[in-house]
Formats: structure tokens, sequence, C-alpha cells
């Protein structure tokens, strides 16, 4: 399964509580399907201190992993969500191309 999604692209979060919230993907697991993004899907742990690593104990919050099916690729031509196709170039290169306006998307931007 090729995953048009990669870090550094900017995604929207189509479902779920953070529905509408946009941020930059963190990391991709590509075995479980699963994508990680910045400022969304908090969760709360709960962790004792260790002294050694200067890690403070508490109720912490932190990003969890979230599907991939609940986020698309937010085109920053068109300013909103969309589908992703692969164009070829003349050059022979695969380029990821917004469905919505046909503009190039560009990693990270």
């Amino acid at each position: 399964m090729a995953l048009s999604i990669r870090k550094n692209d900017l995604v929207t979060i189509i479902s779920g509580r953070d529905k509408g919230k946009k941020g930059r993907v963190l990391s991709v697991n590509h075995k479980k399907g699963t994508i990680l993004v910045e400022n969304c899907n908090f969760v709360k742990r709960h962790t004792r201190p260790i002294p050694q690593k200067n890690i403070k104990g508490g109720i912490l919050e932190k990003e969890a992993p979230m599907p991939l099916c609940k986020v698309k690729l937010f085109c920053s031509d068109c300013q909103s969500p969309t589908a992703i196709k692969s164009k070829t170039t003349e050059d022979g290169k695969k380029q990821r191309v917004c469905k919505k306006c046909g503009a190039a998307l560009i990693k990270g931007a």
C-alpha cells in the first residue's frame, strides 16, 4: 500500500474530536497505518517520577497516533483538504498533485 501522506506535510483532521484542526505530520507508521500529527489527538499519561532521567511525575499530555483514514492532505493553493493523485513529469519522476485544483503538492509546504 503506497501512502501519499509523508512526514512534514500539512494535514487536516476530517473526523473525531479534533475535526477541523490543521497540523504538521510528525511521523507515519506504514505497518499500523497510523499517523502522528502536531498539536492534535492529545491523551493524558500518568507517569512516575524518574530522578535519573530528570522526569517529573504527574499527569502529562502528549500526542497519540491516529488512523490515516481520519486525515486529508491540505492544499495551500485551494485552501482546502483534498485527495491526491500522482502524475509523472517529463523527466520521469512521480509528483503528487491536488485533485481539486491540479497544483503540485510540495513536501513540507
